[in-house]
Order: structure tokens, then C-alpha cells, then sequence
């Protein structure tokens, strides 16, 4: 079993509270005030399950700065009330962040009994397999 700090424990519970708003958010037709909160518990979250120096090295390096661009101003976009906008420029830059981390994801859930059966259908194995040969970690 992993131990979590404290600190990693309330990170957690903001991170799950964040995805939650920002799911109930869109569900409620893109409602300004469920996004920006889940964007704030999100990004607080996520600070503190891996600690602020490394959240900001995560964030601020060289070749993830447009990235971060796209991410963040998502974020402001939501906050000054443009909640439509601002959700497809955090989609946009969630991907570019975490696209290292999808061939891991896709590995994991292939080990999951039903949902790897249906990832190693030849039609769709094909396709993410080649979706993730441009994936690679930097």
C-alpha cells in the first residue's frame, strides 16, 4: 500500500473535488462558477499531491511552456466568464502536458480484464498504438 503524507491527503481530496466541479460544471451547460472552482481545487490539488517546487518544474519547463499557455490561460478564460473557450484551451493544453503519460495509461488499462480485451481489438490496437508512437517521454 502506498503511504500518502498529510499534505498528500488533502491534495487528493482537492484533486477529486476539482475533477468533480469541473464535471458537474460541463454537465450544467458550461455554469462559469462549478468550472472555476474546479479549476481552482484542480490546480491546488495538484500542488499539493506533488509538493510546489515540483509542480511549478512540471509546469515551467522549456518545452512545455505552450503547454502551460494553453492550460493556465484556459484557466483565466473560465475565471473572467468565458467557460466554453476557456474549457476547449484547458483540453488543448491538458493533452500537450500529459501526453508523455498516455502510453503508460493505455499499458495500465490493458491489463484491466474488460477494458484490455477491447484495446486489443485489431481496429482500434491499431490506432492507439500508433497514436502513441508520437507520444514519447521527454
Amino acid at each position: 500500500m502506498i503511504s500518502l503524507t498529510d499534505s498528500q491527503k488533502i491534495g487528493m481530496g482537492l484533486t477529486g473535488f476539482g475533477v468533480f466541479f469541473l464535471f458537474f460544471g460541463m454537465i450544467l451547460f458550461f455554469d462559469k462558477a462549478l468550472l472555476a472552482i474546479g479549476n481552482i481545487l484542480f490546480v491546488t490539488g495538484l500542488a499539493f499531491v506533488i509538493g510546489l517546487e515540483r509542480t511549478f518544474r512540471f509546469f515551467f519547463q522549456k518545452h512545455k511552456l505552450k503547454a502551460t499557455g494553453f492550460f493556465l490561460g484556459g484557466v483565466l478564460v473560465v475565471l473572467i466568464g468565458w467557460p466554453i473557450v476557456g474549457v476547449v484551451l484547458e483540453i488543448y493544453g491538458f493533452f500537450l502536458l500529459f501526453r508523455g503519460f498516455f502510453p503508460v495509461v493505455v499499458g495500465f488499462i490493458r491489463r484491466i480484464p474488460v477494458l484490455g480485451s477491447i484495446l486489443n481489438l485489431p481496429f482500434i490496437s491499431t490506432y492507439v498504438d500508433n497514436a502513441n508512437e508520437g507520444n514519447t517521454m521527454v
